[in-house]
């Protein structure tokens, strides 16, 4: 199985460059990198028994592949098989299918990385393969907006890489576990780093503009997995050293909050959706134990409700409102929105359920909020109207069967959530956001100011964030 994981790290970066030297294979290579993802990530999770791989003896350079990695590894697979068949009879080119295996390849990586030293390599080529993919139409507008996130990207890893030197300096390795003797700042560099990459609380404002303004199909892949990216090193940390627990589970529920509301009042389906990616990063952060099921569930949903909004009439809820959408498309939006939601039959139920159960008391009544945000934030698609023409982009309805039928699929991983009181309770949630939705949130508009989201104020952020951390951790 070492072998096999080992080729598996490399064989994206092989099929990457070799579509260049055979570009009219660029999709059926791509594809089926992430169908042999898809097949070893589903190992992963049927298989109980981690795999540890350890890299170089006297650093801590590890590799840790378990249920938790799996997961994540799955989440990614089927959201960029997704992307590519979406994409399939467009423009796209060999370059676009290039970077989106790279982006693939590298953010697996991660996912199976238990040290600093190879996190950090890693998202700094996600970092770049990202700044590719949001530039790929060539506009002012993507150039800058992938400048923008370049940026922001690499002064948080330049924190995070100075943590991962005191880490080092502390503990002479780079493994996670070497937080447990880590100096305060050292840990306030790392999280900083990492919360800002992952788009957590007020670290992650970056991200609306970000992925509301990339191309359909790379706003999927953004907040399908790329964002995962920040949050599995903390799931990852927090399970390792126990001291680190607390201070992420109120991330977690400081995250959601933030995000849902800002969500609730959003008016841009596109710029709603990015928010309520944030809000549902603090769900999987918020019970670290079951956070891996939680991400597959997100990904699914959030990749599928990105490809839907591309085709839609309009970007703006209320010209939406005035213009009825085909009701295949609603359908599919409305199977989305209900999982993320939380209803019942759909695998959003059963990981919210799970998450809810593996709380601490402080959290219930915050994480109960963020729910009741959700289900209000998502009326607003579930109650658009319905029966208009209009045909979706070719490959469309293959991505959505992808997403959608593993939406259905995956709720067998939690069949006990099948209980009348765990039923009853979500029901409960989602009748009284509608409930507010129409009586509150349809009649009223409030404007909320996006200064903390311009670029002069992303960097200052950063620094009231580590005064944070180093307070939280201190603490």
């Amino acid at each position: 199985m070492s072998t096999i994981t080992i080729a598996w790290i490399a064989l994206p970066l092989f099929v990457g460059f070799s579509i260049y030297l055979i570009p009219k294979l660029d999709r059926y290579l791509a594809l089926g990198v992430a169908l042999l993802s898809f097949g070893y990530g589903l190992e992963r999770v049927l298989n109980s028994s981690p795999l540890t791989l350890q890299l170089l003896d006297n650093f801590g350079v590890t590799l840790v592949v378990d249920q938790l990695s799996g997961y994540f590894i799955l989440t990614n697979a089927l959201v960029t098989a997704a992307v590519i068949l979406y994409c399939w009879r467009s423009d796209k080119t060999a370059f676009f299918y290039t970077q989106t295996i790279i982006l693939h390849g590298s953010v697996n990586s991660v996912f199976i990385c238990a040290d600093f030293i190879s996190v950090y390599v890693a998202l700094e080529v996600i970092s770049i393969a990202a700044f590719l993919l949001i530039a790929y139409p060539r506009t002012d507008r993507s150039i800058w907006v992938g400048l923008r996130y370049l940026f922001v990207s690499n002064t948080a890893m330049l924190f995070y890489l100075m943590g991962a030197v005191l880490v080092y300096q502390a503990s002479h390795s780079f493994a996670f576990d070497g937080l447990r003797d880590a100096p305060t700042e050292a840990i306030a560099l790392i999280f900083l780093g990492l919360l800002t990459k992952g788009g957590i609380f007020v670290s992650g404002l970056w991200l609306p503009l970000t992925h509301s303004e990339s191309e359909t199909p790379v706003s999927a892949l953004l907040s399908g997995v790329v964002v995962k990216t920040g949050v599995f090193p903390l799931l990852r940390c927090a399970l390792m050293v126990q001291e680190i627990d607390p201070i992420v589970r109120a991330f977690g529920v400081g995250t959601a909050l933030l995000g849902v509301g800002y969500a609730v009042w959003e008016k841009d389906t596109k710029r709603m959706l990015a928010f309520h990616t944030v809000s549902q990063l603090g769900f999987v952060l918020a019970a670290p134990e079951v956070g891996g099921f939680y991400a597959l569930t997100h990904g699914l949903v959030k990749s599928a409700l990105f490809l839907i909004a591309g085709n839609l009439p309009s970007r703006n809820l209320k010209e939406l409102k005035q213009q009825p959408i085909p009701t295949s498309i609603w359908i599919a939006l409305a199977i989305a929105s209900f999982s993320i939601s939380g209803f019942p039959l759909l695998s959003g139920f059963g990981a919210k359920v799970l998450t809810m159960k593996n709380l601490v008391p402080w959290q219930v009544i915050g994480m109960n909020i963020a729910a009741l945000g959700t289900a209000i934030s998502f009326a607003k698609f579930i109650f658009l109207p319905r029966g208009g023409e209009g045909n979706a982009k070719s490959g469309f309805w293959a991505a959505m069967t992808i997403l959608l039928s593993g939406l259905v699929i995956a709720n067998c991983v939690y069949y006990d959530a099948y209980t009348i009181s765990n039923i009853v309770k979500p029901l409960v949630t989602i009748g009284i956001g509608w409930l507010a939705y129409f009586v509150i949130f349809q009649r009223v508009t409030v404007k909320l100011p996006r200064v903390i989201e311009q670029f002069d104020h992303l960097i200052g952020v950063m620094s009231l964030m580590l005064t944070l951390l180093f307070w939280m951790v201190f603490v």
